[in-house]
């Protein structure tokens, strides 16, 4: 497996070497290289440097033409006549310009496209280089509530972290999942009492499963994940009504509380039968999402209790942390309430309870010091950005984040209706996640049936394909938006053929395999030899560009980036296909050619989605 340097990075050297030896005392300026609709690149570094040097931009951009083109010219012999802007470069630049103020327009040649995408063809990896100095990353995404059902609330963490775990992981990270879930609380003195005194409310027939949740869970599954929710529903709606209408009851429920935290062996084992049912449920639902969870990685609020009065301690021995009205708390001079007073961050409760924040930081010790991680990301809702910023500085003064060690909030904005307010079903109640993600493969299946007479598609690929595109469509919604941004969640448009969508990119793939298999005898093969048409050209910079994007996005934490870059690389082909003839070509060594381009552009569609979670069925 070998890295393959693009076309951008390799001219941008040639021109960063041609600014050092024609400009010197510039030292090592930058080109300020990008893409352009002008020719492919355009360097408007010189503008800055004629400023700070105090020259003509155009004379200085001349003389910087005139050393890039030397120095290839040296292997010919010297040259009697004077550098033009229009000279050129064979084995890379085909024609370099002085444009406008001082800009450098820059086309390469047909060669260098095409032996450059030979050269990320021959790699399983398109050429993408492995990061330079991976670390280890602890992301923490996907966190629903124990004996709670999911809804459209809980999508966007699931979707936007399990993109993040693929693309770091491709880029060389290393990276160790955690799901936070809800599993601890006073609610659950309510629910253990009721399931004390009512012992047979999640009963259910154990059938002979294989023991696998999502990803290879050690957690039952014989029953399904709609009955595990059925129980719980009922249990938590019998409970509550008779906690809030029994004073006895509520009682004993609060003393529940007190044996649950105090590690009373019965309480603990009816707390771990609530937790196992909601397992159940979860890992159907993400099943259903198309996502891989693993029970080990589901390390709940309780997997930290056993570090909370340590926590509490070294806090408050450090004097990070002082006592307030009787509560452990961390102040900050930039957090201020209404009235101008501080705001605090509540460690510990006045009655002796943990906050949230004893959690959280007990969490950041815990991935710091045993995961030895070097990243700590937190994808979850923006409208928790404060109590995150609080809870990081508190870290950082306690030391146990710093220089080498960091956390990012990867915050994302709220699910909307159509009506662009926060989604709710006709009765005003949050959406079901289960209910969205079947009316998601519902739509698409019927917009795959549509298209079945064509593709002859048998009824077990509908199905299939149904799925693939009603949940990629889901996800690709969610992802194709930055993530801080709100977005409104419209079925109709996700699983349109047309525009920005999962499904049109995985019609863009299906195209393009049926192009392949059409093909026949004929194999794919790179032609540098060729002149290549304007569309062609096009396609081919654009895929040359999927390693910089990965990097980009790997950096930033902005999935939505890799999104854009598919859905431009979707429509470059679509123009390619209409205009160029692929299998009718002029002559065997063009189709050869044009194959190519096809067979590298399906290859980055598919491991771009399958980066997203998105997958890519052959037929459609």
């Amino acid at each position: 497996m070998a890295s393959v340097t693009s076309l951008a990075s390799t001219v941008d050297q040639r021109i960063a070497d041609a600014l050092s030896a024609a400009l010197p005392e510039a030292g090592s300026a930058s080109p300020l290289l990008r893409r352009s609709d002008r020719a492919d690149f355009q360097a408007n570094g010189i503008l800055a440097l004629a400023k700070q040097l105090k020259g003509n931009p155009r004379e200085l951009a001349t003389r910087v033409v005139s050393a890039l083109t030397a120095t290839d010219a040296e292997a010919d012999g010297p040259s009697d006549g004077p550098a033009h802007a229009d000279q050129t470069v064979p084995d890379l630049i085909k024609d370099i310009e002085v444009s406008g103020p001082g800009f450098l327009n820059i086309t390469v040649t047909d060669r260098a496209i095409i032996e450059t995408l030979a050269a990320r063809a021959a790699d399983s990896r398109l050429g993408v280089p492995y990061a330079e100095q991976p670390g280890t990353t602890v992301i923490d995404y996907a966190q629903p509530n124990v004996a709670k059902e999911m809804h459209v609330g809980h999508l966007r963490s699931a979707v936007i972290g399990a993109a993040m775990v693929e693309i770091l992981e491709f880029t060389g990270e290393k990276v160790i999942r955690r799901h936070h879930i809800g599993d601890w609380g006073t609610q659950f003195g309510m629910l253990i009492q009721y399931l004390i005194e009512h012992p047979h409310e999640l009963d259910h027939k154990s059938g002979s499963g294989d023991s696998n949740s999502s990803g290879g869970s050690g957690t039952d599954t014989s029953v399904d994940g709609e009955t595990a929710m059925s129980n719980l529903s009922r249990l938590y709606k019998a409970s509550r009504a008779l906690f809030d209408s029994d004073e006895e009851f509520k009682a004993r429920s609060r003393d529940r509380v007190v044996a649950l935290q105090a590690g009373d062996e019965e309480t603990r084992a009816f707390w771990q039968r609530f937790v196992d049912e909601s397992k159940i449920y979860f890992y159907s639902v993400f099943d259903k999402l198309d996502m891989e969870i693993h029970d080990a990685d589901v390390v709940g609020e309780s997997g930290y209790n056993h570090m909370l009065e340590e926590t509490c301690r070294i806090l408050e021995e450090t004097g990070v942390a002082v006592r307030s009205e009787g509560a452990l708390c961390v102040f900050f001079e930039d957090v201020k309430g209404p009235d101008g007073n501080q705001v605090p961050l509540i460690v510990k409760k006045s009655n002796g309870g943990y906050g949230y924040a004893a959690t959280d930081l007990s969490a950041i010790r815990d991935r710091v010091q045993s995961l030895d991680a070097t990243t700590l990301l937190y994808v979850v809702d923006a409208r928790q950005s404060l109590h995150f910023k609080m809870v990081f500085e508190t870290a950082r003064r306690a030391g146990w984040l710093n220089e080498k060690v960091h956390a990012v909030q990867l915050a994302f904005g709220t699910v909307l209706g159509k009506d662009g307010k926060p989604f709710k079903t006709r009765e005003g109640e949050t959406v079901r996640l289960e209910d969205l993600l079947d009316e998601a493969v519902e739509r698409a299946t019927a917009v795959v049936q549509e298209k079945a007479e064509k593709s002859g598609l048998s009824d077990q690929e509908i199905t299939e394909n149904g799925w693939y595109v009603g949940i990629g469509a889901v996800k690709y919604a969610d992802l194709s938006t930055s993530a801080v941004r709100d977005y409104k969640f419209d079925l109709d448009q996700m699983v349109s053929l047309n525009g920005d969508t999962s499904v049109y990119l995985q019609y863009a793939y299906a195209r393009i395999k049926s192009i392949l298999r059409k093909a026949g005898d004929t194999e794919p093969a790179a032609r540098p030899e060729l002149a290549l048409a304007p569309a062609e050209r096009a396609l081919g910079l654009h895929v040359d560009e999927f390693g910089e994007v990965l990097a980009e996005v790997a950096s930033s934490y902005e999935p939505h980036k890799l999104a854009a870059y598919l859905y431009q690389l979707a429509s470059h082909f679509t123009t390619f296909y209409d205009q160029c003839p692929v299998l009718k070509a002029e002559t065997p060594a063009q189709v050869e050619n044009r194959l190519f381009l096809c067979d590298l552009t399906a290859r980055t569609l598919q491991q771009g989605l399958a980066l997203l979670g998105i997958r890519s069925p052959e037929r459609l």
